[in-house]
């Protein structure tokens, strides 16, 4: 999906579907990666969604479709709030910095849209979402500071450094090599933050 690679892509969630993942679950992936890969990709890749599924269905294949959040997402206040707390714990402290500082709005927007509306759905843990976010990240040449920070909190939010590195093996023999590499150095320079504190 990050790599607009629909052929692969369709591929992909073939696997997917067929190592039973949900429908639900594909769709939560590819609409929560708009945030890391942009709109337009997230659409696309929705709509090969759909057309695997569809084509899975002609050949008599009815993929499970899982189901949607359980809980209602908070809105106004209590969504900052929401969102700010599960920023916190998946980035391991506050987020501030030198560029939430020169715009604050970025630091609003991640809390209350992505660790809000999307990171509170409840219908994929958040493990699945940041392995899906590490996978994007990783096929996306120049986002290294970002894939270093996803890397550490894929750790915090309980996969091991065993499953990342199967994810790593995964992204250089499937995906492309230069994402194998991204990958691999992200979760080096992760681990090693790790242990120092």
């Amino acid at each position: 999906m990050a790599t607009s690679d629909m052929p692969k892509l369709n591929a992909a969630l073939n696997l997917g579907l067929d190592a039973g993942l949900t429908v639900s679950e594909a769709k939560e992936i590819l609409v929560q990666l708009y945030a890391y890969a942009g709109f337009p990709r997230s659409l696309n890749a929705l709509g090969e969604l759909l057309k695997v599924v569809e084509a899975r269905k002609v050949r008599g294949i009815e993929d499970a479709p899982g189901r949607e959040p359980g809980r209602e997402i908070p809105t106004g206040e209590a969504l900052i709030a929401v969102g700010t707390a599960n920023q916190t714990k998946i980035s391991g402290g506050p987020v501030k910095n030198a560029v939430t500082d020169f715009a604050p709005v970025i630091n609003q927007f991640l809390q209350a849209h992505l660790f809000g509306d999307i990171f509170e759905r409840d219908n994929l843990d958040w493990q699945s979402r940041e392995l899906a976010t590490v996978g994007a990240l990783a096929a996306t040449p120049g986002v290294e500071a970002q894939l270093r920070s996803h890397m550490g909190a894929s750790l915090r939010v309980g996969l091991s450094a065993a499953q990342l590195r199967q994810v790593v093996r995964i992204l250089a023999e499937h995906a492309d090599p230069q994402a194998g590499e991204r990958a691999s150095e992200a979760l080096t320079q992760a681990l090693a933050a790790a242990a120092e504190h």
